[in-house]
């Protein structure tokens, strides 16, 4: 007897997040079709909608790889579904145009090229290769070359590169894997390279694969090359030529900052860094970050200008086919195989992104442009992370590779824009559950960077669709992010205490809806704290709605302000001051300084001129260095921090002992026992190491603490210092030990690059307790 033919089914599906210009619709249409189910899949407003009709199973089979096998570059973040009447369709499956009613739609970062166009671009055979701006669905710009939304060609900066009849082809084909990649093209209808000179360097102009073997050839002579990439252009150089490093940092009057590097495979990354399964798998995904790593001892023939004083060297992959060609592919004369990538700009400066601007803002920076036609539509600067021991992720920069990626909100947000601070500035867009970081601007110190500020927030307001009804700040009334808040409001923004931000900003990336407060500590260098003094050693007792001060490292005088700040021998001696303390000549901090500067300094501290108090841990931090004798004089920020975190890690493991902080978080015990132990000659490396479980183990004492007098039992570790990977490993360590769920960042930055995001919750929830 035959069995009944099994019913037909009939399923709409709507499917939200980032599935749009990622080749889903094709992954649909191949998913149907494998299974020979009928039906249809379109974009939409609001998404992908799909049709879907054929046998229960195969239906149910459908629904569930759906979300389980997306596109490499897709992100669902919802999918629904509704039951209809069948209608008998076959299993004919087809893809229809783009609904293009009005509505939002979530845009891809840019990434890196995929495997597939890797494998075009070396093969003599395919009408690709050597093609500079290869890339497909999978790979390739989408932020930085989108103008608008929705995404399609005609908005996006490839508006300017008509197809050839056969790219037409594989963009109309939705079984190509080019079908709807706007940024296709090909050697014929593409961006094309050129090569120019700096007047009077006596290197010829080229175009195309001349172009970029006359720019290998000059980085091989140990020239300066700025390389135009997917968000800015760069400045090359060969970084294990010491006289070319030197030339760039002495160019771009970098000080001793550390250098990026791009390797050009990753044994030339194991030559000069240690690399767990954890930090390859970070430095190869479709982002390809910078990705701290520990240095090699031997290096392997780095230039020692790379990354003075620092154990820790920033690594990259190349990430677009001009990179890998720029290395060379095999047959290729020989090149560098790492080359320092810096940003392309002076230092304080935005990156450049503009070409004409490039030919006259990194003048007297670079010997050559290796510049193209295809326009940058956002800056997008490199994103910067470290891979902790236990294999998770700390976002320090986030740019390239997550812009415009939005982040979900534990708690809805009317349309709002939040501008964070002054010092590695980004901003934050919100709606309703999702929150969108823009690009990293950097330090807000001139009408340049305010400038692309406002070209950030243009941009990003376009490809949002968010319309924001209220604006948020820092309380910081100095501050010009703040003084540009205002201008954009019209009125006064809502404005947020500053370490109040960073916990909120470590919660809402954590999904606490904030009914529960935590105890937050916020450790940073500097922050308008509510009483007009400086702060940024802060045990706040925090939610959105507010917090209270529950402790807070005891306060010395600043002296001189920001600009006390280059000086940790300056600071070191304010805290010997503070704590009653004698400035001996023999501690390294006092000799540091000449007998008028001790002079004055004693003057200004004696009458109060220009000293701002403060409860920084990150200017403690900044004394400590220059008490034991690491940093006296900082060139670029956070310069003396990160030397004495550098020599606690050499003596990490072999001393675990600590001094103890009076009161909770009074230094003066540990600055006398730091100075009693400097007289017995215990080597810098310990007193560093020494110093760090003593903040590590203050922090612990204090949490217990507040436990015990509120009942809370979630910590939220926030602010730059906790970019110290020694701080917060032992302190995340100490807190687990002892009972506490702890929240450390992921992919929100830790330092002021994640403090919009704090602005905009704080400033949302108490908008709507108005």
């Amino acid at each position: 007897m035959t069995a009944p033919a099994t019913r037909a089914v009939r399923r709409r599906v709507t499917v939200r997040g980032t599935v749009q210009g990622v080749g889903f619709r094709p992954f649909v249409h191949r998913l149907a079709t494998d299974l020979a189910l009928g039906g249809f899949v379109s974009n939409t407003a609001g998404g992908v909608l799909i049709e879907v009709e054929g046998p229960p199973d195969g239906v149910a089979d459908f629904c569930d790889r759906l979300a389980k096998e997306p596109p490499p570059l897709a992100t669902v973040t919802g999918v629904g579904f509704e039951d209809l009447p069948a209608t008998g369709a076959g299993d004919a499956f087809g893809i229809r145009s783009t609904d293009h009613s009005p509505g939002s739609t979530l845009l891809p970062p840019d990434t890196a090229t995929c495997p597939d166009c890797l494998r075009e671009l070396g093969d003599p055979a395919d009408r690709r290769y050597r093609h500079p701006f290869v890339t497909c669905t999978h790979c390739g710009p989408r932020f930085t070359i989108a103008t608008g939304m929705p995404y399609d060609r005609a908005v996006t900066t490839m508006t300017g590169f008509p197809m050839c009849a056969e790219c037409a082809r594989e963009y109309g084909d939705p079984l190509d894997r080019r079908f709807h990649a706007q940024p296709v093209a090909c050697p014929g209808c593409g961006p094309r390279l050129r090569l120019v000179p700096a007047s009077g360097s006596g290197v010829r102009p080229a175009r195309d694969a001349e172009a970029l073997a006359s720019a290998r050839a000059l980085l091989a002579a140990g020239r300066i090359v700025a390389v135009k990439g997917l968000g800015g252009y760069h400045l090359a150089c060969d970084a294990t030529d010491a006289r070319a490093v030197e030339a760039l940092r002495t160019r771009k009057a970098r000080g001793g900052k550390p250098f990026a590097v791009m390797c050009a495979d990753l044994d030339d990354v194991r030559r000069i860094a240690e690399l767990s399964t954890s930090a390859r798998a970070a430095l190869t995904g479709s982002r390809r970050p910078i990705v701290l790593l520990r240095r090699r001892p031997e290096a392997n023939g780095l230039a020692p200008g790379v990354c003075p004083g620092s154990p820790h060297l920033g690594v990259m992959l190349p990430y677009t086919p001009v990179h890998t060609l720029l290395f060379g592919l095999p047959g290729d004369p020989p090149g560098p195989r790492m080359l320092v990538m810096t940003s392309g700009n002076r230092s304080g400066e935005p990156i450049v992104t503009d070409d004409d601007e490039a030919l006259t803002r990194l003048a007297g920076l670079a010997d050559a442009w290796l510049a193209h036609d295809r326009p940058i539509a956002s800056p997008c600067d490199d994103s910067l992370l470290r891979v902790r021991p236990d294999g998770t992720e700390q976002v320090l920069r986030r740019s390239r590779g997550y812009v415009p990626r939005p982040l979900r909100l534990p708690v809805p947000v009317r349309p709002a824009l939040a501008v964070g601070g002054d010092l590695k500035n980004a901003l934050c867009l919100g709606e309703g559950d999702q929150a969108w970081f823009g690009p990293h601007i950097g330090d807000m110190g001139d009408l340049a960077t305010l400038e692309a500020a406002r070209r950030a927030d243009t941009h990003l307001r376009g490809l949002t669709g968010v319309s924001p009804e209220l604006i948020a700040a820092d309380r910081h009334p100095g501050y010009h992010s703040t003084r540009w808040a205002a201008r954009l409001a019209g009125r006064a923004p809502v404005l947020v205490q500053h370490h109040h931000a960073h916990i909120a900003s470590a919660m809402a990336e954590h999904g606490l809806d904030g009914t529960t407060p935590v105890i937050g500590v916020a450790f940073d260098g500097t922050g308008y704290g509510d009483d007009g003094t400086v702060w940024g050693g802060e045990i706040l007792l925090a939610g959105y709605s507010g917090f209270r001060r529950y402790a807070h490292l005891s306060p010395a005088p600043l002296p001189g302000g920001d600009a006390g700040v280059a000086n940790p021998c300056r600071l070191a001696l304010a805290r010997l001051w503070a704590a009653g303390l004698p400035w001996d000549a023999d501690l390294p901090c006092v000799s540091a300084c000449v007998p008028d500067e001790l002079a004055v300094l004693e003057r200004q501290l004696a009458r109060g001129l220009a000293c701002a108090a403060t409860s920084s841990m990150g200017r403690l931090f900044d004394a400590v260095s220059s008490l034991v004798g690491v940093c006296h004089r900082a060139g670029y920020e956070a310069q003396a921090a990160l030397e004495l975190e550098a020599a606690a890690a050499t003596a990490w493991g072999a001393d675990t002992s600590a001094y103890a902080f009076a009161g909770g978080l009074d230094p003066a015990p540990v600055l006398s026992a730091l100075v009693a132990d400097l007289r017995r000659g215990t080597p810098a490396a310990v007193l560093a190491a020494r110093f760090h479980h003593a903040v590590a183990r203050a922090v612990a004492e204090i949490c217990r603490r507040a436990r015990q007098d509120t009942g809370l039992a979630t910590v939220a570790l926030s602010g730059g210092v906790f970019a110290n990977a020694l701080l917060e490993e032992e302190c995340a360590q100490l807190l687990a030990e002892d009972g506490f769920a702890v929240l450390r960042h992921g992919e929100v930055p830790p330092n002021d690059g994640g403090l919009a995001l704090g602005q905009l919750v704080v400033a949302a929830h108490l908008r709507q307790e108005e």
